[in-house]
C-alpha cells in the first residue's frame, strides 16, 4: 500500500475548497479534509510575521504525490506554499484500496 497524506496550508478556507475540489476531480487526491483555521508564525522576507491560514490534508498515493504537489503549487496564491508529504505507517486495507481506486 502506498497511501500518503499531503499537508498544505492556504490563505483561507475557500482557496482550500477550490483547490481540493480541483485535485479530487483530476484524480490527484482521493479526498481532502479541510481543517479549522490556524494561526501561523513564520519568517518571511527577513521579518517574523503571523497570519491565519487554513490547513488541509489530502489523501493520495506516493506515485501521485509529486503531481499533486505541483498542481497545488500551480493553483496556490503563495509564492512558496507549505506542501509536505507525510507517510502513513498503518491504515486499513479497505481504505487503502479506496484511495488507490480513486486516484487511478
Amino acid at each position: 500500500m502506498s497511501v500518503v497524506t499531503v499537508y498544505a496550508t492556504f490563505t483561507y478556507a475557500g482557496q482550500a475548497q477550490t483547490i481540493g475540489q480541483t485535485v479530487v476531480e483530476e484524480r490527484l487526491a482521493a479526498c481532502v479534509n479541510i481543517l479549522q483555521p490556524c494561526r501561523s508564525i513564520y519568517r518571511w522576507q527577513g521579518e517574523v510575521q503571523s497570519a491565519t491560514e487554513t490547513p488541509a490534508l489530502f489523501k493520495t498515493t506516493l506515485d501521485k504525490a509529486d503531481a499533486l504537489i505541483a498542481r497545488i503549487k500551480e493553483l496556490h496564491s503563495y509564492d512558496i506554499p507549505a506542501i509536505v508529504v507525510w507517510p502513513i505507517e498503518r491504515l486499513s486495507a479497505d481504505f487503502a484500496d479506496w484511495v488507490e481506486d480513486n486516484v487511478r
